[in-house]
């Protein structure tokens, strides 16, 4: 469920102002990046349970010696299918898939290049970074640039297109097949990052590669299992060629403990649902539209997004840490602001992530506290249109 409750002072920051007296005070949380309420799903809970009392708590160790189990290889297999590739390759976050991917690959193609959307997540920035490779930086989402710095490389050095599919702050999404045509056109790699959209898009859940019919374009494709999966983990999905170079080279793959098998079978349950039922990210989808239509109404400035995200903008990081904390203390509403330097100075805001479980009821009432709070701090609504 999305409806969290304080049980000890700890909880959040300042928690014991929630507390009270007459114990803990519910708290209706709108950030949760578990986007389909899979990590409360009756058959994650009842595979990891089952998982717990079979095999134990901890893998026991790196993939390479005592941490590999058949929890871990069904997974593999079942993303792997998921995208329509020949192999995948589990990490214990997508914050290590990416860097631990894009640093090694890079250093396995001597004077390689790397070309990167300029929005693209700390963790591909440390990837590139860490590879120690050239790199070019393109706009954001802009095929015409990314042609121009294509077209100015040497045509002989090996050259990799790296960017995401939904932008997690703008809840924006990448021409996918105009930056595949220059990679055909060009002889490069290309390297996407669905974190925000595996489980999401497409009939199986496969993201924007699959919705919009280009995951067999792409190279590599790399997913969160914490997200829409509902647990934790990251993974990449490639040839197995690629595969077998990261899982071989890649430190962040090598010198550390796997994933532990009962989060494993978890994201097992979770992948296999949602690859055959669409009633959660219908729901979802829904939702989501639903409250950006309430905050139109309303006259919030809510953000244009085609996706799941419905970020509502404010411009100030003061303000947007003091919206926050009255919505949490006065309304029981939890939202994090988003400030620099995870999004550029002057464009801060909340970032609201609707989900099955919120209902119309819990929309309106969250609508209504931001109108009052926007009117306490003398911002300023959008006029109807």
């Amino acid at each position: 469920m999305f409806i969290d409750i304080l049980r000890n002072k700890g909880a959040y920051p300042d928690a014991r102002c929630f507390a009270g007296h007459n114990g803990p005070k519910p708290i209706t949380v709108w950030c949760s990046n578990d986007y389909l309420a899979m990590g409360q799903h009756p058959k994650v809970i009842a595979a990891m349970e089952e998982a717990l009392h079979d095999v134990g708590a901890g893998s026991g160790g790196t993939r390479n010696i005592g941490g590999n189990t058949h929890y871990h290889i069904e997974l593999e297999r079942e993303l792997a299918d998921l995208h329509g590739k020949e192999g995948a390759l589990l990490f214990t976050s997508g914050y290590v898939s990416n860097d631990a991917t894009l640093s090694t690959l890079a250093r396995l193609m001597p004077g390689c290049v790397i070309f990167s959307d300029e929005m693209n997540h700390a963790s591909m920035i440390a990837g590139i970074r860490n590879s120690g490779c050239e790199k070019r930086i393109f706009r954001h989402n802009d095929a015409a640039h990314l042609e121009e710095l294509l077209a100015a490389e040497n045509p002989d050095v090996p050259k990799l297109i790296a960017f995401e599919s939904v932008y997690s702050m703008d809840g924006d999404v990448a021409p996918i097949h105009a930056f595949c045509d220059l990679a055909e056109t060009y002889n490069a790699l290309t390297y996407i990052d669905e974190v925000h959209a595996v489980g999401m898009y497409g009939a199986r859940g496969g993201g924007i590669s699959e919705r919009d019919e280009a995951a067999q374009r792409i190279d590599i494709i790399e997913g969160t299992l914490g997200k829409a999966f509902g647990v934790m983990g990251g993974y990449i999905a490639a040839d197995i060629r690629v595969i077998d170079c990261i899982r071989s080279y890649a430190p962040g793959f090598i010198f550390t403990t796997s994933l532990s098998p009962v989060l494993v079978a978890g994201v097992l349950a979770a992948v296999k649902h949602l690859k055959s039922s669409s009633a959660e990210r219908e729901a979802q989808q829904a939702a989501a539209a639903e409250l950006k239509r309430q905050f139109r109404d309303a006259g919030l400035p809510v953000m244009d997004s085609t996706t799941h995200i419905v970020p509502l903008m404010v411009g100030d990081p003061v303000r947007a840490k003091k919206i926050s904390d009255i919505l949490l203390a006065e309304y029981g509403v939890y939202v994090q602001p988003i400030n620099f330097p995870t999004v550029p100075r002057g464009t801060e805001r909340l970032r609201f992530t609707p989900g099955p479980q919120h209902t119309h009821a819990m929309m309106r009432e969250l609508t209504g506290a931001l109108v009052e709070i926007w009117d306490r701090l003398d911002l300023e609504l959008r006029q109807a249109a």
